[in-house]
């Protein structure tokens, strides 16, 4: 089977259109005798003389009619392929996926929520916990974008970065400790609460008391903010959490926070997803939509709780 030569088409094209050759020399910036050529190349592939002089002008035969005709469609079916995709947001109906923790659910989802609504009426938005272990299979997973505390972003993660906060302890406003700021010694004392859902918000403290033998003693691990705080109002269990997070329960609730007796590094936040979205028209408009309500609630309520804890502890 003869095997055609496609890289000769947009020749025949500018041939066909212009029926010139030094013109299509012209458009093709090649050369005149490069452009007779791949004319008689073009004679013998398609066992045709194509393009016939006639005094000073060039007369297509009528196999050249036909095929000037049926490359129009042909090439302009290929520039559509190239063609970068369109996105309309009214007319999409794509399942947009996020993961996060309860938190994010509570205080940040009902605002993407309702702008995506409005502007994109006929998608959906689906949430689910995230949970630190999964980063690195981030690649097999369904989530398009992952709003998540992390020091290290993994290979062929793109990402936004959303700010950066401080862990401090939240307690009841009955606590014994409430009121004082806590030492080591108190800190230790005391059974402590861990929220295991969302990013990752207890190494710090591991890599500053691990080094010296220390530990917390545990009494619970619970998946959801909300189950914590109904756990913090019923025990003397303490809570370490990013400051904006208890500033905003500190805010609703029968809740206190402080100062760590002890300095950890900052955590840092940032909106993840796998390069293979990244150049999706459909996703980059998600991204862009979800990313200043993240970002702003972020940096707000960490402003407020540097203005809280510059008061002394709060209550």
């Amino acid at each position: 089977m003869h095997k055609a030569n496609l890289n000769l088409l947009p020749t025949l094209k500018v041939l066909l259109e212009t029926r010139n050759i030094s013109r299509a020399a012209e458009l093709l910036h090649l050369s005149q005798p490069s452009i007779s050529k791949q004319l008689t190349q073009l004679r013998s592939e398609f066992g045709d003389e194509l393009l016939v002089r006639e005094g000073q002008r060039w007369l297509l035969t009528p196999r050249a009619e036909r095929l000037a005709a049926q490359l129009a469609d042909s090439l302009g079916a290929l520039d559509r392929l190239y063609a970068a995709p369109e996105f309309d947001p009214e007319r999409c109906e794509r399942v947009f996926r996020l993961a996060s923790s309860d938190y994010v659910a509570q205080h940040i989802l009902p605002d993407i929520c309702a702008t995506l609504a409005k502007a994109a009426p006929q998608a959906a938005l689906e949430y689910s916990l995230w949970d630190k272990r999964q980063l690195p299979q981030l690649w097999q997973s369904e989530l398009d974008l992952v709003s998540t505390i992390t020091d290290l972003v993994p290979d062929q993660i793109r990402g936004l970065h959303q700010g950066e906060d401080r862990l401090v302890i939240l307690m009841g406003r009955h606590h014994p400790l409430f009121g004082t700021a806590p030492t080591l010694d108190d800190y230790l004392a005391w059974p402590h609460l861990q929220v295991s859902g969302g990013g990752d918000k207890d190494s710090p403290v591991e890599r500053v008391l691990a080094p010296q033998g220390l530990s917390r003693r545990w009494f619970a691990r619970v998946p959801f903010f909300q189950a914590a705080v109904e756990v913090l109002l019923r025990t003397d269990c303490l809570m370490t959490t990013p400051a904006h997070i208890a500033w905003q329960l500190a805010r609703e609730h029968e809740l206190s926070f402080c100062d760590l007796p002890f300095a950890t590094r900052a955590q840092q936040y940032h909106l993840l997803w796998h390069q293979r979205h990244h150049q999706d028209p459909a996703h980059r408009w998600f991204r862009e939509l979800a990313y200043p309500f993240l970002r702003d609630h972020l940096q707000r309520t960490v402003g407020e709780s540097r203005k809280t804890l510059g008061k002394g502890p709060t209550g």
